[in-house]
């Protein structure tokens, strides 16, 4: 009997067996243990299983079968991730692999029958169904199935989360790697992928601190040369190309790869260019000598058929103009030679950026605004040079309504004073003095105003011009005063421009001491490295603000308060940065502006005597001498034009074209002398 119950104990065991031996899927996250060891080598088309974290982390489409993943999708201005040196190592065999490439779940197993509830209570009852419950989850550096080490399994991981386009979980897994000091050697490999997936992220500041990191560790590291072309992409990216120019100064005697090289060039010439000019700035001429020079070596090198020949050569052109009017008093005739060069310089820039079809929209854009630069340069230089209607000529080249239009009204209305064409000067200081305009800082309108008017007898218009120049400006004068005697650090001078901003972006109500402020913000903002500068501040705000709409688990990672830390450090120095440029800038117009206001005074005091003297010739000729008398004039325009008189009112498509009329101004001095002699005849 006892013989009997130990074979039916088998029978039922065996029976149990049977029934459960076509399921061969395991649920050991993912691992199949019942297939070929891994010493044999794999049969062509076999797919790979998945982990049960990248199940639930990956919703995208197959990206191919095993071992032959293609690289991630390549930017147009990104490097191929196909060609980096980590892609290199085979993460597709390790990593997580997409829910398409999983093993097909079997059939349902039937379900045997149910065993008596009392099975004699010999051990496990192995006629019940499995409970279906998850598998547990575990690390990826517990089995190793390639053969290599779980640390390099976990950097394989987070390169395979990169070429799967998760980024955000790509920069997190590679900054756990950083900040475990056992795995020194995969930090620099690490890091790499943690800088590329920032700028995936379109988080191009934080991207460039992590290149920075690569970089400084010296050319003979893996990922040197390739941190210096993402240095490229990330200039492309952000709107000031100058945050990458320290770091491109940095390594400038490195041998930068053969499609970057002029590039290269054109962004380290910038560097010296606006070393240069700072240079010049602080008096320390025989340095910035140097720059400007070394400006003009680099530009040479960039040749004619390369993209960044016009901007080199805009460059070389401002060096040379730059070197000219520093040499035309100590000698002339090379200080005339480099002007000239200047001027060759310029037209071949404006040569280069006529357009021309099949241009893309940036770069039509791009060299739009440089042919713009190109006119405003020539135009100044033959004001230089007293060729005024030069001047005048090139500054009509600038097209309405564009970036230099204001600047190129300003700039003819001196030009036409000095021809005499004074309603044409007059016309376009109507322009500027329109509402439209009224945020715009340009003080001497109000004193080139003045002395046209002083310059027609018109002494009265002249000293109410001048009042209101004085009411206007003399508190941005003390203002400004106040503001450069306080020799605050320097980032408290952009601290104090900051604020005015921040009040304009919030539409917060402004007291007249921020009008003021106002004013001076925009008169430091006129210096175009500051600008940018500023840009790039703003820029970095912008990107530390972006942090608050990551995913909580970015939003809350240790990666992000470091990342945060960080760029609070860089925005500390480009504040400083900005600082120095506005503390520059604003003694620069401070002393402009004690000039303009000592102007203002002397033609007062001019015109106070020259009212005199009329006054005087008045008297001798019995009253019969008067100051001023009345020019004939005509209302007649060419025929595709419309003479509408001016009374006060503004019309955008107006603007620029306005003429004003001289009804009256000075009497021939021969005609007041005659009538003086005639009068004492009598």
């Amino acid at each position: 009997m006892l013989r009997s119950f130990r074979l039916i104990r088998l029978a039922v065991l065996g029976l149990a067996l049977v029934w459960t031996a076509p399921s061969f899927a395991q649920n050991f996250e993912g691992l199949d243990l019942g297939g070929q060891s891994k010493s044999k080598k794999k049969k062509k088309g076999a797919s790979t299983t998945r982990s049960s974290k990248a199940s639930k982390s990956k919703k995208k489409p197959t990206r191919g079968s095993r071992g032959k993943t293609p690289p991630a999708p390549v930017e147009d201005d990104a490097p191929a991730e196909a060609t980096g040196p980590i892609e290199a190592t085979p993460a597709a065999v390790t990593g997580p692999t997409s829910p398409s490439e999983a093993t097909p779940a079997p059939a349902p197993t039937p379900t045997p029958p149910a065993a008596p509830a009392n099975s004699g209570g010999f051990g496990l009852d192995l006629t019940q169904e499995t409970p279906k419950t998850p598998a547990p989850t575990m690390s990826f550096d517990a089995v190793d199935v390639s053969g290599k080490t779980a640390d390099r399994q976990r950097l394989d991981i987070t390169v395979s989360l990169f070429k799967n386009d998760e980024y955000e979980k790509a920069a997190m897994s590679a900054h756990e790697l950083l900040a475990d000091p056992k795995l020194a050697g995969l930090h620099t490999e690490a890091r790499y992928v943690l800088a590329k997936s920032l700028y995936r992220m379109g988080m191009y500041h934080s991207s460039l601190g992590e290149f920075s990191k690569l970089l400084a560790l010296g050319p003979s590291t893996k990922f040197f040369k390739t941190s210096l072309e993402w240095l490229f992409f990330i200039s492309r990216k952000t709107k000031n190309e100058t945050v990458i120019l320290d770091e491109i100064a940095r390594h400038a005697n490195q041998e930068f790869p053969e499609k970057y090289r002029n590039e290269f060039r054109y962004l380290l010439a910038r560097y010296h260019f606006v070393r240069g000019r700072a240079l010049d700035q602080v008096g320390q001429n025989a340095d910035a000598d140097k720059s400007f020079a070394e400006v003009q070596r680099l530009t040479l090198l960039i040749p004619k058929t390369d993209a960044f020949y016009p901007r080199a050569r805009y460059l070389d052109g401002l060096a040379s103009f730059r070197n000219g009017s520093r040499q035309k008093d100590a000698a002339a005739k090379r200080g005339n030679g480099e002007m000239l060069a200047s001027v060759e310089a310029m037209k071949e820039v404006v040569r280069l950026t006529r357009p021309v079809a099949g241009k893309s929209a940036d770069q039509v854009k791009l060299d739009k605004s440089l042919r713009e630069l190109a006119f405003m340069q020539l135009a100044r230089t033959h004001y230089g040079m007293q060729q005024n209607r030069f001047a005048l000529f090139y500054l009509g080249k600038v097209e309405r309504g564009n970036t230099q239009w204001l600047e190129s009204l300003f700039e003819a209305s001196w030009a036409n004073y000095r021809v005499g064409q004074f309603e044409q000067a007059l016309g376009n200081l109507i322009t500027l003095s329109s509402p439209f305009f009224r945020e715009e800082y340009f003080p001497e309108a109000l004193i080139l105003k003045a002395v046209i008017y002083y310059e027609n007898c018109r002494y009265r218009e002249s000293n109410i011009i001048l009042q209101d120049f004085e009411r206007t400006y003399l508190p941005v004068h003390d203002q400004l005063e106040s503001l450069v005697k306080k020799n605050m650090e320097a980032g408290e001078y952009y601290s104090v421009l900051a604020d005015v901003q921040k009040k304009n972006k919030d539409g917060l109500e402004k007291n007249e001491t921020d009008v003021i402020l106002e004013r001076i913000l925009r008169l430091a903002l006129t210096d175009q490295d500051l600008r940018k500068t500023n840009d790039s501040i703003l820029e970095l705000e912008g990107e530390m603000d972006a942090f608050a709409s990551r995913g909580d688990t970015f939003k809350y990672s240790e990666l992000s308060k470091s990342l945060l830390e960080e760029l609070k450090v860089h925005r500390t120095g480009l504040i400083s940065k900005a600082g120095i440029m506005a503390k520059g800038k604003l003694e620069t117009e401070l002393v402009a502006l004690k000039q303009l206001l000592a102007n203002g005074l002397r033609i007062k005091f001019e015109t106070t005597t020259k009212e005199k003297e009329f006054l005087e010739d008045q008297l001798k000729a019995g009253g019969r001498t008067s100051i001023v008398k009345k020019y004939k004039f005509s209302v007649a325009v060419s025929d595709d034009q419309l003479y509408w008189p001016y009374e006060g009112e503004y019309w955008r498509d107006e603007l620029g074209t306005y003429q004003y009329t001289l009804t009256k101004g000075c009497i021939d001095r021969d005609t007041a002398n005659r009538n003086v002699q005639s009068a004492e005849a009598l």
